[in-house]
């Protein structure tokens, strides 16, 4: 084979200098694709599951508001004038936490709910503040059932509505 591997005739005239830059570049755009359908995917995950945290965090203050206005001492009922007050509520003369901590928004930096107040400035509720579309439209649990079609997260309103007499 006089040192060379392959005979020339077998490629005839066609020449093969070249070919890993157009290669080298097709690797590049099939790995940009795929990581796009990754990333997008990854996204779509990652949302799903802050809004399962939302629904979950969102849902313990509520029951915690319910449970701090049941428990206020006296005829007169009232709704906390801070969330803080809700892991450290003396106004029995013990302590009572109606949470273990303060869970935070997950759709927004900074954590911040906003506050759905009575009209004396308690805190009956809160929503979260991002104006994100929901990824989730439906089928939604009995308690959750008004958050149905929402257009944005800050629509999901987590309000403690006590019954006549209560």
């Amino acid at each position: 084979m006089n040192g060379k591997l392959l005979p020339e005739k077998w490629f005839g005239y066609v020449s093969h200098r070249g070919f890993t830059y157009p290669a080298a570049l097709l690797l590049v755009v099939l790995t940009s694709i795929t990581l796009m359908g990754v990333q997008k995917y990854w996204s779509t995950t990652m949302q799903r599951e802050r809004e399962k945290t939302l629904l979950f965090n969102g849902l313990q203050i509520q029951k915690a508001i319910a449970s701090y206005y049941r428990h206020t001492p006296g005829e007169k009922k009232s709704f906390p004038r801070s969330l803080n007050v809700l892991m450290n509520d003396t106004r029995s003369g013990e302590i009572r936490r109606h949470l273990r901590r303060l869970y935070v928004d997950p759709m927004t930096q900074d954590g911040q709910w906003g506050q759905v107040l009575d009209g004396k400035g308690g805190i009956k509720g809160v929503f979260s503040k991002s104006n994100g579309k929901p990824l989730k439209q439906d089928l939604f649990p009995a308690v959750f059932s008004h958050f149905r079609d929402q257009k944005k997260y800050s629509a999901w309103k987590f309000v403690f509505e006590p019954k006549k007499g209560e």
